[in-house]
């Protein structure tokens, strides 16, 4: 080993939400910790092209678009002048700067020991970090591991068909350098981030066209909830194509776009979007030296403490696949070095929520009742729609719902779904429920606020007992 390698407990690939956390979990435990980040700012995808900067752009857009007021005051707030890009994206780079010094701070305070560069593996132990373009030194330098987490996230998948470079051709890593809102935006693929973005632009003004060769939107969602989404996408002004790939992609002398489809048809447009799923980014870590084993799109198998085939090789967040989440990288990441170095943290909680920042907000957790219908189990539905509620009333959500879903016997509760504003934030009163083994029992005797979304739990409940009831079965 070369004198000037430097030694450490840890050494951290990726400065996304995995890797920090897993540095913040083990400086706790007072071991040395080195992160390797390939730009020149924290946070991964997290806090600079994704999970954060796409929610402050959705929160924008409802802002400017006057869709939060929903003219509550008879008040015509919409949109009534061309809105430019710093409109639209400087409250996003606000956001984004205050994430980055405030995680600088953090890893400061916590001793990690940050290199800015490109990582790669020079054997299973040790780490050659070279420097980032421009950078004040030309040298490489060597890090040595006892322990070695690989997070290096994910990138979007761009096919070959679509010009990237070219015109206004754009992944989710690239749609925040946009120069203007265009007025015509075309999303391929309605997964969660076309169908996030595309209900931004449409928020924004702009004619959104998503494409896509299923024909359900969103299909692990609970069929009535994706069937929802699609009607209040579509009353936004959105059109779906389904059932529909695009064959050819060109860039007209207009600057506007031509997509032709496999069926014949074809659509002309400012801008492209293509959100055609992601691959983890193991292409540049030289992993055939360490003997960890990648499969499809570079996704990194790992047991359930996170450990690759390689015991001292551990890899987090989206490098490993499903479900690519920030909330479930940071815990994954915290895991990683618990189980590392002995620590005592529990295994990762069986139930996961899910987010989706469309407009309006979906958010679910356990069973849908396409499940249930398969594991042929008997259950009960209670739904309670936001214009019923005081709450929904005054913030004037006349689309949204909550929809529990109990088993008949024993009441259960297995199952959240919510469609609506703040919905991200009302799912988690039904996941503490559930990750406790709750029944209908505790939301019949719990006392709400009034008014507060959190009271849809009772109503919707108190409907699915009342279902039973009627059905003549004893509660």
């Amino acid at each position: 080993m070369s004198t000037n390698t430097k030694s450490f407990d840890l050494i951290i690939l990726g400065g996304g939400p995995a890797g920090l956390s897993a540095a913040t979990a083990a400086s706790v435990l007072r071991k040395s910790v080195a992160l390797v980040n390939c730009h020149r700012d924290l946070g991964g995808a997290g806090i600079n092209t994704g999970t954060v900067p796409s929610k402050t752009l959705r929160e924008t857009a409802l802002a400017l678009s006057g869709l939060r007021s929903r003219k509550l005051y008879g008040v015509d707030l919409s949109i009534r002048r061309t809105v430019t890009i710093s409109d639209f994206l400087g409250h996003e780079q606000n956001v984004r700067t205050t994430f980055n010094s405030a995680l600088l701070e953090r890893m400061a305070s916590e001793k990690t020991e940050v290199f800015y560069g490109t990582g790669s593996f020079v054997d299973p132990h040790t780490i050659s970090v070279a420097p980032l373009p421009g950078s004040s030194t030309s040298e490489n330098v060597l890090l040595r591991g006892e322990n070695i987490l690989i997070a290096t996230g994910s990138s979007p998948v761009r096919p070959d068909l679509f010009p990237f470079g070219q015109g206004e051709i754009y992944d989710s890593d690239t749609i925040l350098m946009l120069d203007r809102i265009p007025k015509r935006m075309a999303s391929i693929g309605a997964g969660v981030i076309g169908s996030e973005y595309g209900s931004t632009f449409a928020a924004l003004g702009a004619e959104v066209h998503i494409v896509d060769g299923r024909d359900k939107l969103l299909p692990f969602l609970d069929a009535e909830v994706s069937q929802a989404l699609v009607t209040a996408m579509e009353h936004a002004g959105i059109t779906f194509h389904w059932n529909e790939t695009v064959e050819k992609c060109e860039i007209l002398p207009s600057g506007e776009v031509l997509l032709s489809f496999a069926s014949g048809k074809s659509l002309t447009v400012d801008a492209v979007l293509v959100a055609a799923g992601r691959k983890s980014n193991t292409e540049a870590l030289n992993l055939p030296v360490t003997g960890v084993a990648t499969g499809k799109r570079g996704i990194i198998a790992v047991d359930e403490q996170y450990r690759t085939n390689v015991p001292h090789i551990f890899a987090a967040g989206d490098v490993i696949g499903f479900p690519a989440l920030a909330s479930t990288s940071m815990e994954q990441g915290r895991r990683v070095s618990s189980h590392a170095f002995g620590g005592d943290i529990p295994a990762l909680a069986p139930l996961l929520p899910n987010g989706i920042y469309t407009i309006p907000e979906v958010s679910m957790i356990g069973e849908t009742e396409e499940s249930l219908k398969q594991k042929g189990v008997d259950y009960v539905v209670g739904r309670a729609t936001y214009i019923q509620n005081a709450r929904g009333q005054i913030i004037g959500d006349k689309e949204g719902f909550l929809k529990l879903l109990f088993l008949r016997d024993g009441m259960k509760l297995v199952g959240v779904h919510v469609m609506g504003e703040q919905a991200t934030e009302v799912v988690h009163i039904g996941l503490m429920a559930m990750l406790t083994n709750a029944s209908a029992a505790l939301f019949v005797e719990a006392c709400f606020n009034v008014p507060t979304l959190g009271m849809l739990y009772k109503t919707a409940t108190l409907q699915a007992i009342r279902k039973i009831r009627e059905a003549g079965v004893k509660t």
